[in-house]
């Protein structure tokens, strides 16, 4: 494995046993994640996020395939991966009846940093995590932002090379939202933190480095954010029509039209030429009584391009059922590969 690469996965897969036969929640899942960098991967509840970073983590054993961490690997060097990374987990709680202080303390015991870096660490993190004023607060009585600072402040405090974050800012409003991408953007760039961070939130996996799309267990794509944007073929015009459902199934049988999504009250139509298909919708949609309102081309955003991708993905398995197969391999493109 390369020494530039911190997080690897090849071919891994995990399956649970059931009452009723056996579920597959990663199915040859290959990542990497190099030295330094932000992955996230994303993908909708049930996609098998929180699985596969158990797996990497070792916490849950791996029914095939490899996964490393540091060049350690998950199931034989579990101690040695966690002395190296900072982990919080999709329903990480902190003792509600301690102070920040307190937990700082706590973790830090645990981890086994000793106390005179406690010293040193713990003041510079609560500054970092601008909970400096709240060192007397208890836990329970911090809001959703500040208990997920303190979360990420409490993680750190062994100064862990890698940061693995399992859906870290679930449920917390879009300002804290916004102020602990902050802070992940100044970890990895003032320490040089590798970061990776599973999301169901697309607008987080613009602020990534790297991205990979998960689906059903499978990783569907894996490039950086422009990258998979641009395997979307087609441009995108937005706009809201005065008589929704017949305008919706009436966009695919336009020339033109290669995809029809919707948001909200409004379309999302990918068409090969804008200038072209704009009139020609609007003419279209006219003889059929319907208004259209605000049409305009706007920029394809992570969200549309995974609902594309994922299409596409779930199309070419029923192809592949008609034909006999067992289902498609899944798509991914990996440096050097």
């Amino acid at each position: 494995m390369n020494n530039n690469v911190t997080i690897f996965t090849k071919d891994l897969v995990k399956q649970f046993k059931t009452k009723t036969g056996t579920v597959t929640a990663l199915n040859g899942v290959t990542l990497q994640v190099r030295r330094g960098e932000t992955y996230g991967l994303i993908g909708p509840d049930g996609a098998g996020k929180t699985t596969a970073t158990r797996v990497m983590l070792g916490l849950l054993q791996r029914t095939a395939g490899e996964s490393r961490i540091l060049g350690y690997d998950s199931m034989r060097d579990t101690y040695a991966i966690r002395e190296r990374v900072g982990y919080i987990a999709q329903q990480f709680t902190l003792p509600p009846d301690m102070t920040v202080m307190e937990n700082m303390r706590f973790f830090a015991n645990i981890q086994g940093v000793s106390r005179a870096e406690q010293r040193l660490r713990i003041p510079e993190l609560l500054e970092f995590a601008g909970l400096s004023d709240f060192t007397g607060r208890l836990a329970g009585r911090l809001s959703g932002g500040m208990k997920k600072k303190l979360a990420l402040a409490c993680s750190l405090v062994h100064e862990p090379q890698v940061l693995l974050l399992d859906e870290p800012t679930l449920g917390v409003d879009p300002v804290s939202r916004r102020e602990f991408w902050n802070l992940l953007g100044d970890l990895r760039t003032e320490k040089g933190t590798t970061i990776f961070v599973c999301t169901p939130y697309m607008d987080e996996a613009e602020r990534c480095n790297w991205v990979g799309l998960l689906y059903q267990g499978r990783l569907i794509a894996h490039d950086s954010p422009g990258t998979i944007k641009n395997m979307v073929p087609g441009r995108l015009l937005e706009f809201t029509p005065s008589n929704f459902v017949p305008a919706w199934r009436l966009m695919p049988d336009l020339d033109g039209v290669l995809e029809v999504q919707t948001y909200g009250a409004m379309l999302h139509v990918f068409v090969d030429d804008p200038e072209i298909r704009r009139p020609e919708i609007e003419a279209a949609l006219a003889d059929q009584g319907i208004a259209c309102q605000g049409m305009r081309e706007i920029e394809l955003r992570m969200e549309e391009a995974f609902i594309s991708l994922v299409r596409r993905q779930a199309g070419g398995e029923r192809e592949m059922e008609r034909e006999g197969c067992q289902g498609a391999q899944g798509w991914h493109s990996l440096d050097g590969e």
